[in-house]
């Protein structure tokens, strides 16, 4: 399999996966400022919309968007419980949260990124991002994880896009849980991995 990434970007979730399920899988980063292959080839010509995760399979089947990667590499390795299984309650309450965080959260830093952004229309996104982690929060309390105490693909997603606090001046001081959470998410083998082949920890 092949994961296209950029680095730091929402392709470290299903990286994240990928290590977690201990796969073999090649990265090849895939810059979103050039979309330039470190062999030359025009992203584009992989993927015609341009924006990152891809996941190639090893027939060459070629899958987008991050919420459905993760659920796949998931299924690939089932013994790794990084998604309940198929049909289950707890199936679609993983999908309710890979969907909170694409829609709610990692689409809500996109405007913060943009230097196009008004200021006082980030002032409102701000507001809105803060609104919903802190519900976030509270749901973290007295769990390890967004499932319980069972990492999911889930927690990967959440954490890469929180990771995005920082290079936009969010403030999430005041959400222990959400805090603490992202500590030990951090600390696990599988996600350091991920961050050190993206360069992003030393």
């Amino acid at each position: 399999m092949k994961l296209y990434y950029s680095p730091g970007a929402c392709s470290l979730s299903p990286h994240i996966a990928l290590e977690e399920a201990g796969l073999v899988y090649e990265a090849i980063a895939a810059p979103t400022k050039t979309h330039q292959l470190p062999d030359g080839t025009d992203y584009y010509t992989i993927n015609p919309l341009g924006y990152v995760p891809l996941l190639e399979l090893d027939d060459g089947t070629r899958l987008r968007e991050g919420p459905a990667i993760v659920q796949y590499i998931a299924d690939q390795a089932p013994a790794k419980k990084l998604a309940p299984a198929n049909g289950t309650l707890a199936r679609y309450q993983l999908q309710s949260w890979l969907n909170f965080i694409g829609t709610e959260v990692h689409k809500g830093f996109s405007p913060l990124f943009s230097p196009a952004t008004p200021a006082e229309y980030k002032t409102m996104v701000i507001d809105r991002l803060l609104s919903r982690l802190k519900w976030v929060d509270g749901e973290l309390a007295g769990k390890q994880y967004l499932m319980g105490d069972q990492f999911s693909v889930a927690d990967g997603y959440l954490f890469t896009v929180t990771n995005w606090a920082a290079p936009t001046n969010l403030d999430l001081s005041a959400l222990t849980h959400l805090a603490a959470y992202r500590a030990r998410v951090a600390a696990r083998p599988a996600v350091q991995r991920a961050m050190k082949a993206e360069g992003l920890l030393k």
